[in-house]
């Protein structure tokens, strides 16, 4: 248990089981404005040409695609990110290696491994549909941050399962970037 404990990340404080109750209220309202950044990064990105490249992802972008049990097992998957909207209308990026993770407490932890723009944090249950992420990026060859360290870096946002095997975390309105980062989940 002790090395358990000792290999967790700095971003994983414990949850309180509410995630309004440890959000910041921006962060709160991001969640809350999930539905208005699915529109505009869409709509961003198929003005910019992207309506094929969102059409090839399936369910990924289809912001009504979620399955109930959006709790993914503990264990490594690969990942990798899109960035709707924004500066640039549509980005995608190559596979990179994530890992969620169960605490000796309880909490479920969600971390990116690899790449320079790595997200960590604790995964809420919110619903049959959803939970809800709230952690921070790290950049480069940093060390992972806590939530709520450096409010430039907190990050919210919602998972959700949309097909076996497969989950989406999307994170509306993200400080840097985009208007809706989608960091996609297989095992």
């Amino acid at each position: 248990m002790a090395a358990i404990a000792a290999a967790l990340p700095l971003s994983a404080h414990a949850a309180s089981g509410d995630w309004r109750k440890d959000a910041v209220q921006l962060d709160r309202r991001r969640i809350e404005r999930l539905d208005q950044a699915w529109t505009h990064a869409l709509d961003e990105a198929r003005q910019g040409g992207h309506a094929r490249d969102l059409a090839a992802q399936g369910a990924l972008f289809k912001p009504n695609a979620a399955l109930k049990r959006p709790q993914p097992a503990p264990g490594t998957y690969r990942c990798r990110t899109f960035k709707l909207g924004g500066n640039l209308p549509y980005v995608a990026y190559g596979w990179f290696t994530c890992r969620v993770e169960l605490t000796p407490g309880g909490d479920m932890i969600l971390r990116k491994i690899t790449g320079s723009q790595r997200q960590s944090g604790n995964l809420y249950p919110d619903s049959p549909r959803r939970q809800v992420f709230l952690g921070a990026v790290a950049w480069g060859s940093e060390k992972p941050l806590a939530y709520r360290q450096d409010v430039e870096r907190d990050q919210a946002g919602v998972l959700e399962r949309i097909g076996q095997n497969r989950w989406r975390l999307a994170l509306p309105y993200p400080k840097q970037e985009s208007t809706l980062d989608v960091i996609e989940l297989r095992r």
